[in-house]
């Protein structure tokens, strides 16, 4: 009968380390493309904001081409604070909409995916909830994309504010 060595169990696991990383960067990538594919808008006709308006404090609205009008209101009492629950309202006039999703993204900074499905209360009025992260700068600017399903396709629009850290 042979003697065979034993294997050195002592050592540094490399394969096991190896393993490990390489799964890390597959969830990552797995992540990324994800991330992506959800926030696609590429189908989405936009369009751009009317001149200043500070969120904070009064509704911001958007002529839509020559179709209608879109306003966003977030009843902030004065000031959007992180991770406070928002109550969100659109209001919108000449267009035929089915579905209003608000998304709050980072303008400078990848904050992940905060959509937000709103609900029909009545005819061009729709209504929810939603709440912006928290970072770590003192203040972090946002942008809120509004996004309207129509028979004709999607189309929308965004409104930029800043969150100060308390």
């Amino acid at each position: 009968m042979k003697n065979f060595p034993k294997p050195d169990v002592t050592g540094f696991p490399a394969l096991k380390v190896l393993i490990l990383v390489t799964g890390l960067a597959l969830a990552a990538c797995t992540w990324y493309v994800f991330a992506n594919w959800l926030r696609d808008d590429s189908d989405i006709v936009w369009f751009s904001p009317n001149g200043e308006c500070n969120l904070h404090i009064t509704p911001c609205s958007v002529t839509l081409g020559d179709k209608g009008q879109l306003t966003l209101a977030i009843d902030a009492n004065g000031r959007i604070e992180a991770l406070e629950i928002l109550p969100l309202d659109v209001e919108v006039e000449g267009v035929d909409t089915r579905h209003v999703t608000v998304d709050f993204i980072g303008r400078d900074m990848d904050m992940g995916l905060n959509r937000f499905a709103l609900t029909a209360t009545a005819p061009g009025h729709f209504h929810g909830q939603g709440q912006v992260g928290v970072c770590t700068q003192e203040v972090m600017p946002w942008r809120a994309r509004v996004i309207l399903e129509t028979p004709e396709g999607k189309m929308g629009s965004w409104f930029d504010f800043d969150v100060t850290r308390s």
